[in-house]
């Protein structure tokens, strides 16, 4: 299984891998890799493999992880197992999915605190996201509220830290969860990122170092997706 090198350092830009296998010409699995799968609700990443014998490079245009590895679609063919390659990650769009994958984390936390709401799905991308809540009433005015809120807590400019934890340790806390499906099954060891004095989840996406960089939540819509379930649209600016 490749290693993820986001896990560890989400501002990790470019890095160096080996080809691991290719199928069908334009999927390719690396050693490791800084290329985000999407998954968790975020979008993939983008941006390009250079292979260092030539220097030619690769269009990565889709990330997925499939059979637990993660693929990597690129536009051409060529790769081959072996080659070494450099890779270098779409830096504008990964920042922005960063950003709205921390805002997504303070509203999730401020819903809990303030409706004991779960999060029942999610669809995190560049320009707009949604999050589903487990609410029993729809109420305009709390959601604005909530986006008050969670602005509030953004501009307090939090510091994020990323660590991990025994999974025995989370179950402990029942605050640290804040999907409505509970914890993942069948993972001992569990990856927190914490808005420190706010907010702990079990989460294995990528995110700012600080609630500051998030900027302003935007409110767009709300919708009733069936009982006790609201979907909430949010941009950032």
């Amino acid at each position: 299984m490749a290693e993820a090198l986001y896990m560890a350092d989400c501002y990790l830009k470019e890095f160096d891998a080996k080809v691991v296998s290719v199928k069908d010409g334009k999927f390719v699995v690396l050693d490791k890799t800084a290329f985000y799968p999407a998954s968790g609700g975020q979008a993939h990443d983008t941006g390009k493999l250079i292979r260092k014998s030539d220097n030619k490079e690769f269009k990565v245009v889709y990330v997925g992880k499939f059979s637990g590895e993660i693929s990597h679609e690129i536009e051409g063919e060529g790769l081959q197992e072996g080659d070494e390659v450099h890779g270098v990650i779409d830096w504008e769009r990964r920042y922005k999915l960063m950003r709205m994958h921390t805002a997504s984390h303070v509203l999730s936390g401020v819903f809990q605190k303030e409706a004991g709401a779960l999060i029942t799905g999610n669809q995190l991308d560049t320009d707009k996201s949604r999050i589903d809540f487990s609410l029993e009433n729809f109420d305009r005015e709390k959601i604005d509220e909530y986006i008050r809120k969670s602005n509030d807590i953004i501009e307090k400019d939090l510091p994020i830290k990323i660590y991990k934890v025994p999974r025995e340790e989370a179950e402990k806390d029942p605050s640290m969860v804040k999907l409505a499906k509970g914890l993942p099954e069948g993972i001992k060891e569990l990856r927190i990122v914490e808005i420190e004095t706010f907010d702990r989840q079990p989460d294995g996406g990528t995110h700012v170092k600080s609630t500051k960089e998030v900027g302003k939540i935007v409110f767009l819509k709300a919708k009733n997706q069936g009982a006790n379930n609201r979907r909430v649209y949010f941009a950032l600016e």
